[in-house]
């Protein structure tokens, strides 16, 4: 597998040294050179295989070569190993639920299959590995969860404080071990240009083996291309065409699923649903990309002004605006429309979806105005009670709280209090890495 960043097509570089370095030295993104199909018969057979036989041959599909096959499997069978069911609220309208990993979260997919493949590759490093990880509430915790007790990889959470909600916080700040997170005094834009800063800086870099775990990182978005295909082989067979639906802060999902259809996926259209936060929605409306701070909402996890991933679905359509439009579909909501949201579900289907799944639904709703009779998958990306407190309120009644997130209530946060200045991440980093 080669790679190429998406500010210079010229570039080449191993799978694994896209992975070790999450960035480019060009600021762009690492691409694969090549996306393959997958064999038809391959597509045709999705409903006799098991969920990690068929990320076993996705991954294989990308990788290639660059993992041998019994490691790679040994990576499947360590990092996919809980479920990606799909509930159905009526015949054209389904729920895939992606958090019934460690975290609760979607992220869980990401996070330990780059787990397992950076501690394939940093087999016999004599030199601890840095992960540095921006969160707007999910990925920190799925990292967190992920690397935790990896040896020698030790993990920098960075979270803008007072912007996620307690028990995401819990999840990012009572591990401890090799899993250290910085509160910064800012929005998720803050914490991730920090990010990136770190890994454009030459003297950061001399002096450390620093990479990346959240969605710039391609390794992020392989395993999350996996579950597009699980959701598609659990739909009851139909000549009727798939629509996806996907809550969208980061994009490094919807990117991810754009992959999934480039190998052979069925799918007729994504539908990017986003919050207040909706510079991709309005992309697709006007062709006029205008990133801007991000501003606070209950569906906090998709608070992102400036989503790093457009850049990859830039260059899958080659920065052509009318192909992108023709394939994703964009809309956005406010907060009161998203608690309407949660409360119609949950009184129509008995069915509790969290604020971003809510936005997704919300989104497939207004597709369906324009498109009579389209079925679709909604994302559910996180367990509702991850946001126990807006749930509750917003339905008026308590919700069930898995027993791995109530044990967090009792656990003392441990975080590291910082503004949003470079010089002073860079110091930190120098001093404590």
């Amino acid at each position: 597998m080669q790679l190429y960043s998406t500010n210079n097509p010229s570039l080449r570089v191993s799978f694994k040294e896209a992975l070790f370095k999450g960035l480019p030295d060009d600021n762009g993104l690492f691409m694969p050179l090549e996306i393959p199909a997958l064999p038809v018969g391959f597509v045709q057979s999705l409903r006799q295989l098991s969920f990690q036989e068929i990320a076993f041959e996705v991954a294989q599909n990308l990788i290639g070569d660059a993992i041998p096959g019994n490691a790679l499997q040994g990576i499947i069978e360590s990092s996919v190993t809980f479920p990606a069911p799909v509930v159905e609220l009526d015949p054209h309208t389904f729920i895939l639920e992606l958090f019934h990993g460690p975290s609760l979260a979607f992220k869980d997919f990401g996070a330990r299959f780059m787990a397992q493949t950076m501690s394939h590759f940093n087999n016999g490093e004599d030199k601890e590995l840095v992960i540095l990880v921006a969160t707007s509430g999910d990925t920190g915790g799925a990292v967190a969860a992920g690397f935790h007790h990896t040896p020698g990889i030790r993990v920098v959470i960075l979270y803008p404080s007072g912007k996620v909600s307690p028990l995401q916080e819990k999840q990012l700040t009572t591990l401890g071990d090799n899993v250290v997170a910085l509160e910064i005094a800012g929005n998720f834009d803050d914490c991730q240009a920090l990010v990136k800063k770190a890994f454009l800086d030459p003297e950061l870099r001399a002096a450390s083996r620093l990479s990346s775990a959240n969605s710039i990182n391609i390794a992020r978005l392989i395993p999350q291309s996996f579950y597009y295909f699980e959701a598609w082989k659990q739909i009851p067979e139909s000549n009727d065409p798939v629509i996806f639906a996907v809550p969208s802060g980061n994009f490094g999902n919807l990117t991810a699923g754009l992959m999934a259809k480039k190998m052979g996926l069925p799918v007729r259209q994504f539908i990017a649903a986003t919050n207040a936060n909706k510079v991709v929605p309005e992309y697709l409306e006007t062709g006029a990309y205008l990133p801007r701070p991000s501003v606070r909402t209950l569906s906090n996890a998709m608070d992102v002004g400036a989503p790093s991933n457009f850049a990859r679905m830039l260059d899958i359509f080659g920065s052509t605006w009318n192909n992108m439009r023709n394939e994703i579909a964009g809309y956005a909501f406010s907060d009161e429309q998203t608690r309407k949201a949660m409360q119609e579900v949950d009184v129509e289907y008995n069915y509790i979806m969290d604020p971003h799944g809510a936005v997704g639904y919300l989104a497939f709703r207004e597709y369906q105005k324009r498109n009579a009779g389209a079925k679709g998958v909604i994302l559910e990306t996180a367990h509702p009670a991850k946001f126990l407190e807006d749930v509750e309120q917003t339905l008026g009644h308590e919700i069930a709280v898995p027993a791995r997130l109530a044990e967090l209530r009792n656990k003392q946060k441990e975080a590291v209090q910082m503004p949003a200045e470079f010089t002073i991440f860079k110091d930190w980093l120098l001093s404590n890495v």
